[in-house]
């Protein structure tokens, strides 16, 4: 198939944002857990998500695609069941990392295999504090300086609570321990050295848990007992790739474009800052608060102007620094990208492709 795109002359109308993927497999995750059925609605279109469904379909979950969403009857915390093969995560390196933490407090073992490039990808980070926790896991490269899929896992119950400094800012890290934390037999606290996306502990008080969020330190206190299915999660439109169309207006002059239903969590908009700051105009109007906000977002631009993104900035631009990027190629005088590391290690190296 051909597609020929030629330029705009300006960017307007109104559009909606697939369901957001993050929030999707930590949703799926956690009411996997739950006693009762689950509604999410919308369900996310990426392929990342659909690994996460299967692997819980292998443990034993049910989990249906409906005409709404994606409907998932939680089999309770003490539920899962150990599959009989092998636990394919394709390129999803949230899936791996979440499953991590998940199986690690499970009285099985399993294996995480990976397509060709989350093969490669870190995976030491994930597995020191599940280790310290109780867990045994190892993967290639063992005794090297990076550990990389396939991940065995020979799971630990109940778990050992820990206090955590996490070395480096990573929502998924962070998550994975927050979910094995729901199988230890005391607090499980997380430090970051800078705020990551929250959508894990936003789920979990959601489902009644409890935690506390303080600074940049999570403390988890393991439930007694098993929660209740919440009966359905609205998931909101994904902010990042909200991201893409925000920045089409922002770089033609003369644009104006309305995104509906996007996610507005703090963690997760950053970007609106950094084109605020190159000269972009930018309208929020939240529709609702409740456990993730939500609401419509305005661009309009008459031209935009180059910045600096200090690298105290990246965890919360980590998925959207690529169409920065061509932000900064739209933008009059120069902009300087600080501290992108962590891009290198992607699913591709996302500094070398922009």
């Amino acid at each position: 198939m051909e597609i020929t795109i030629g330029p705009a002359r300006a960017v307007s109308g109104t559009l909606r944002m697939p369901a957001d993927k993050a929030i999707g497999h930590r949703a799926a995750i956690l009411c996997a857990l739950a006693d009762g059925r689950t509604d999410l609605e919308p369900w996310p279109i990426a392929e990342d998500c659909q690994f996460t469904v299967e692997l819980l379909r292998q443990l034993g979950v049910p989990c249906e695609r409906t005409a709404e969403g994606l409907r998932i009857t939680g089999v309770g915390r003490h539920g899962l069941q150990a599959s009989s093969s092998e636990l394919f995560c394709g390129e999803s390196g949230t899936t791996i990392r979440l499953m991590c933490g998940l199986l690690a407090g499970q009285p099985f073992t399993s294996r995480l295999t990976a397509a060709t490039s989350l093969s490669r990808r870190p995976m030491r980070r994930v597995m020191e504090p599940l280790i310290r926790m109780g867990a045994s896991i190892s993967g290639t490269g063992q005794g090297h300086a990076e550990i990389s899929p396939p991940l065995e896992i020979h799971g630990q119950s109940p778990l050992r609570g820990v206090s955590y400094d996490m070395p480096l800012a990573s929502a998924q890290v962070k998550s994975a321990i927050l979910l094995a934390g729901l199988f230890a037999d005391s607090p499980v606290r997380v430090t970051e050295p800078a705020p990551t996306r929250d959508h894990t502990e936003r789920l979990l008080k959601r489902l009644g848990l409890e935690i506390d969020m303080r600074d940049r330190t999570v403390t988890l206190h393991p439930p007694q007992a098993n929660w209740r299915a919440p009966g359905r999660v609205s998931i909101p439109g994904d902010p990042s790739s909200a991201a893409f169309f925000a920045v089409a207006a922002a770089i033609i002059p003369g644009s104006q474009l309305d995104l509906e239903d996007v996610g507005l969590n703090p963690t997760r908009t950053h970007y609106l800052e950094v084109l605020q700051r190159m000269g972009a105009t930018i309208g929020l109007k939240v529709a609702e608060h409740e456990w993730e906000p939500r609401g419509t977002i305005t661009v309009s631009s008459q031209g935009l102007r180059g910045i600096r993104i200090g690298a105290e900035e990246v965890p919360r631009l980590i998925d959207e620094l690529p169409i920065l990027m061509v932000a900064a190629c739209a933008a009059k005088g120069q902009s300087v990208f600080e501290g992108l590391g962590e891009l290198r290690v992607k699913e591709t190296d996302r500094v070398e492709s922009m």
